[in-house]
């Protein structure tokens, strides 16, 4: 028996990067996984036959879609939500659409996704959050955006985990820093900027963030809920 046998899991927006490596720590722990993409068809379908999950296209941006996802699957043990995206650049200059469809995908479809999945959830499930590092410090121009999204994640994550808390339901968020991933790789062009702010002067690898979110996941975390879990090698110290 492993440890998340019998568990049953979603993963919104699970394709790639950290997405793709918490698919493949949840279905190496023994849930039955299924995950979300968007865009990403030919990477989906490669996720699933190495690790048996199920994939299925959805945009986060679009809640009626996220809800029907997410009665699809019945009874949930386990929702993470991992769907985000980045908007960057100074305030006065974003296309303020963009923007909007950030705080849909960042903030929103986390919100409505929660309570849905709570809805029919099984007493004793898990739902984590992958927020951000600059949910808590943004120090560089560019990110207020995005930083806006982040700590909004914080607030659920916490009244969230008072709503659910008498069915034993966990709500937690995962704070990374620096990943490297498609969106953030490890020899791109922030990399020294980045690494000047950090203890630990290097990108974390996606398997990295799944092992956090194997832990909150797991029987061992019950007692854990209404927190952000930073995983950023000193990156907000």
């Amino acid at each position: 028996m492993t440890s998340l046998s019998n568990k049953k899991a979603l993963v919104l927006g699970g394709s790639r990067g950290i997405g793709a490596a918490i698919v493949e720590r949840l279905a190496k722990d023994g849930a039955e996984t299924v995950f979300t993409y968007a865009g990403s068809a030919e990477a989906a379908a490669a996720l699933a036959g190495k690790t048996g999950a199920k994939a299925s296209q959805s945009d986060s941006a679009d809640r009626k879609a996220v809800a029907q996802v997410i009665a699809d699957q019945g009874a949930l043990d386990i929702l993470v939500i991992n769907a985000g995206v980045a908007v960057l650049g100074h305030a006065l200059e974003n296309d303020p659409d963009a923007v909007d469809r950030m705080i849909d995908v960042n903030v929103r479809s986390p919100y409505h996704a929660a309570v849905e999945a709570a809805r029919k959830m099984n007493d004793g499930g898990r739902i984590v959050v992958i927020g951000s590092v600059n949910g808590d410090r943004m120090p560089f121009p560019g990110g207020a955006a995005y930083a806006l999204t982040k700590s909004a994640v914080q607030g659920l994550v916490r009244g969230l985990a008072r709503d659910f808390g008498d069915r034993g339901i966990t709500v937690n968020s995962v704070q990374p820093g620096p990943v490297n991933t498609d969106m953030n790789p490890a020899d791109g062009p922030m990399k020294e900027m980045m690494h000047s702010f950090m203890a630990i002067k290097r990108h974390a690898e996606p398997a990295e963030i799944a092992g956090m979110v194997a832990y909150l996941t797991g029987p061992e975390a019950a007692y854990v809920t209404g927190a952000q879990h930073t995983i950023d090698g000193g990156f907000g110290a």
